[in-house]
């Protein structure tokens, strides 16, 4: 996934620009991304602090690792089964 060039704080900024009364296309000229762009950052941090949004990224590389080493046990088990079927 591409990284954004935004941090979280920075998103979350935006957004606070736009519902203290500002226009979307000015806050998205100002900022220099795309109404898209913005309205995709709103539908995944509004209503989120700082912190929360943190914590949010954080549970999310947590969770990404887990399904890497759930992968990985997952095909040593088929190995280990696929070994145990043979006759030898």
């Amino acid at each position: 996934m591409k990284r954004s060039r935004f941090t979280e704080e920075q998103i979350i900024g935006m957004l606070k620009e736009q519902e203290a009364g500002m226009a979307t296309a000015d806050v998205c000229r100002k900022h220099g991304v795309s109404t898209a762009t913005f309205y995709k950052y709103k539908a995944r941090f509004g209503g989120l602090e700082v912190s929360d949004a943190r914590r949010l990224k954080a549970l999310e590389d947590e969770n990404s690792k887990l399904k890497k080493l759930l992968a990985e046990a997952m095909l040593d088990i088929a190995i280990l089964k696929d070994v145990a079927s043979r006759k030898w």
